[in-house]
């Protein structure tokens, strides 16, 4: 009798676990299905989030119009003071980590920007221009999604547009600077600091498309210092200046659709709700 029972349970034993065995597959398509799905909807934007999208489409056209088009050039210098200090920076940086010198820089909207390195690590100080106004500009797009993240990179903005007058003796660049920097304080009290989020977005797409501006320079007004591209055909001459501006450009391209995705996976956040999270935080 007991020599059955152990037939019987061994019996039934074997086929729960040949079931669960045969189970197992379904069980992970569905568990990888369902992941795929979680993943598809994180990186599908909410109402609220198409039109940053959008406007940045539009930025990055008036910008380059803004940019090229003499007379009108005048009206973002600061702007574009900003824009190339943070990319001399990074250069900067680089140079001292990598043990080089600073002889000296220059920041100016006509002529562009310059760092002048003795010794250091050539390659690395040349990528960190167009890399570091990628990951800066992909932290200002982020700003674009979110109004508590635009909150605290306005301060970076503020220090950025006052530092290049220590350059700048020009009047009108030092009353235009004025007027983006009382820009940027009036936007923390328009519609409880949601206006701060545009302002940030357009920086970013500035910042994001720096090799954009900086080859078109080179193309358009053959300004005296040269755009990072002919640099690096003259670090590496068996690649032209076309193809090394073609690089960046699309590596850049590829950072702001990374940092793109990722704000819509990270702030999914209606108005209200962003309202409620920014008041935690200097409320306005």
């Amino acid at each position: 009798m007991s020599s059955s029972l152990s037939a019987i349970s061994a019996s039934t034993a074997g086929h729960a676990t040949a079931t669960a065995l045969a189970a197992l597959p379904l069980v992970s398509g569905l568990a990888s299905n369902s992941t795929s799905v979680r993943v598809e909807q994180s990186l599908m934007p909410i109402s609220e989030q198409v039109p940053v999208l959008y406007v940045i489409v539009v930025y990055a056209v008036v910008i380059f119009a803004f940019w090229n088009i003499p007379g009108v050039r005048a009206l973002i210098v600061p702007l574009k003071l900003f824009t190339i200090g943070w990319h001399e920076l990074c250069h900067i940086v680089l140079a001292v980590l990598t043990g080089g010198t600073v002889e000296k820089v220059t920041i100016d909207p006509d002529l562009g920007g310059s760092t002048i390195v003795e010794g250091g690590h050539p390659p690395t100080i040349l990528a960190a221009g167009y890399v570091g106004s990628a990951l800066f500009g992909g932290v200002l797009i982020l700003a674009g999604f979110d109004t508590l993240v635009a909150k605290v990179v306005s301060f970076a903005v503020g220090l950025g547009l006052i530092a290049p007058l220590a350059l700048v003796r020009n009047k009108i660049t030092i009353l235009l600077t004025l007027v983006y920097e009382g820009l940027l304080i009036g936007f923390w009290f328009i519609d409880h600091s949601q206006a701060l989020r545009w302002y940030c977005l357009f920086l970013g797409v500035m910042n994001m498309f720096y090799a954009v501006w900086d080859v078109a320079d080179d193309k358009y007004f053959r300004k005296a210092n040269d755009s990072d591209a002919t640099q690096w055909s003259m670090l590496f001459p068996r690649v032209s200046a076309h193809l090394w501006a073609t690089i960046w450009i699309l590596f850049e391209i590829g950072a702001l659709i990374g940092f793109v995705l990722l704000g819509i996976a990270a702030f999914k956040l209606t108005p209200q709700e962003m309202r409620k999270e920014a008041a935690n935080f200097l409320p306005t």
